[in-house]
């Protein structure tokens, strides 16, 4: 069996971890090739980082799109290959006039919740504006949801399962730009990448809405590094690039911002 006590030593999702843990011991034995439900980007990262320490299983995910957030992971012995494995995806279509109504992806989650069903069996939601959403989840939930799922806010909607090749993915808008800084503070190269006060920085780390690939930044002093990402709930992400050092000692950064 696995060592869970010692794996689950400092991660913030103890819970998710728990879960694909469970499962990965359920594939040891059994041979066979096991699927999670949906994992949050913290989730994932922090499942990845403990198989990497692991010689009996491995795993992959996805998200039905390469830019997918929320993902499912297929997890195997690593004598079995996983290339050609995909994790069990449906995408639905939810659509409805929202034209006077306006419905945010808050809106269309709270809808799916409240035909109830758990958040774990509900991937990426993408917001199509007046005519509604498109929604990924577990393929079990089509037919319940096809049925159930009548009403987003105000408005009647129509809920139905459609093929990948209707998926209408926007593609995140892109800024480069380069900030050169003293130190390679957080708050210093965040507040420069997010064009905010370093002061608003700082409360937005203190409030735990910053994270540094996906786990929750520590404190505003934390050093980043080339290829860090960093989140802000509600206002993008921040990859950064390449660090170059000034004449006169201070750092050039180059930094991708997406929105």
């Amino acid at each position: 069996m696995l060592p869970k006590a010692d794996l689950l030593k400092s991660v913030e999702n103890p819970a998710a971890v728990t879960r694909v843990l469970d499962l990965a011991e359920q594939s040891i034995r059994t041979w066979e090739i096991g699927f999670t439900d949906f994992l949050s980007p913290p989730e994932l990262v922090e499942c990845q980082e403990i198989f990497q320490r692991l010689t009996e299983v491995h795993l992959k995910a996805s998200g039905g799109y390469p830019q997918a957030e929320r993902q499912r992971a297929a997890i195997a012995r690593t004598d079995l290959p996983l290339d050609e494995v995909e994790p069990p995806l449906a995408l639905l279509d939810i659509a409805g006039n929202f034209l006077f109504d306006t419905a945010t992806h808050r809106d269309f989650l709270g809808a799916l919740l409240g035909a109830g069903i758990v958040r774990e069996k509900v991937g990426d939601i993408i917001v199509l504006g007046e005519r509604g959403a498109q929604a990924i989840v577990a393929p079990d939930l089509v037919e319940f949801l096809e049925m159930s799922l009548t009403q987003v806010r105000s408005v009647p909607v129509k809920t139905r399962q459609i093929d990948w090749s209707e998926l209408r993915v926007r593609q995140p808008k892109k800024k480069e730009m380069t900030t050169v800084e003293a130190s390679l503070r957080l708050d210093a190269v965040a507040s420069a990448g997010f064009g905010m006060s370093r002061s608003k920085m700082v409360d937005l780390i203190n409030t735990g809405d910053v994270r540094i690939n996906w786990k929750s930044a520590k404190q505003a002093s934390q050093t980043i590094n080339a290829g860090d990402l960093i989140s802000i709930r509600g206002k993008g992400r921040l990859e950064i690039g390449d660090i170059a050092i000034t004449k006169k000692e201070r750092y050039r950064i180059q930094l991708t911002r997406y929105v």
